[in-house]
């Protein structure tokens, strides 16, 4: 169970570092008008609107894999096994045990003698 739990951990630390990168690769909504200007990287890598199509597709797929980690790891950080109950549950057990415990007897200065 813990080498399972430590993979999807891996898998959404992975995700959430590359989708920060795509993200911040990413132009904005406001970049297009300069590419319409000829400033744009029409001679890029992606082509003059591939790039935006493609960065923003993984992005869509690295948040989904995020997402489903997430919920992964809270479904198994709720598991329980049989028999076992809370902190919270125990210490509601244990708190009339001790009340009905004896006092402790006096102090040290009630058992000296007098002269």
């Amino acid at each position: 169970m813990g080498y399972v739990v430590t993979v999807i951990l891996t898998v959404q630390m992975v995700s959430a570092v590359a989708m920060m990168g795509l993200i911040l690769v990413q132009h904005g909504k406001g970049a297009d008008m300069g590419a319409a200007f000829g400033s744009g990287g029409s001679g890029s890598l992606f082509g003059a609107s591939g790039s935006a199509n493609f960065l923003s597709r993984t992005t869509a797929v690295l948040a989904t894999v995020f997402f489903v980690c997430t919920l992964a790891l809270a479904y198994f950080g709720n598991l329980r096994p049989a028999g076992t109950s809370s902190v919270l549950e125990r210490a509601a057990v244990a708190a009339p045990a001790a009340a009905s415990a004896p006092a402790p007897a006096a102090s040290g200065a009630a058992q000296i003698p007098s002269n």
